[in-house]
């Protein structure tokens, strides 16, 4: 289980999340990316499990506009396409941190 981090900021020049968690580890991810990732039921089958939202129709300039907390388990973040629906918990940004690193 993910520990809340300990800074969060959103690097928009960047077009990125820069995250640090508690073990000074430093994770970022670009917005798209995550928007992409958005595990709210618009977003993924609820059943299924399988993607419903395709990634290019996510515009390459997307941006967060609002970004705040659900409790002190999960981030919640508004885009700039209007969506606004999904909660990404510390151990998702910690499985995605890990997806990311492998892929590279």
């Amino acid at each position: 289980m993910a520990n809340a981090p300990q800074n969060i900021r959103a690097i928009k020049e960047k077009g990125h999340f820069e995250i640090v968690w508690t073990d000074e580890k430093t994770t970022h991810y670009p917005f798209k990316y995550l928007r992409c990732e958005c595990p709210c039921a618009a977003c993924v089958n609820e059943f299924t499990g399988e993607r419903t939202l395709d990634p290019n129709t996510v515009s390459e300039d997307i941006v967060p506009t609002e970004v705040g907390f659900s409790g002190n388990y999960a981030l919640k973040i508004k885009w700039s396409d209007g969506h606004h629906t999904g909660l990404y918990s510390w151990d998702n940004l910690d499985r995605l941190a890990n997806q990311q690193q492998a892929n590279l």
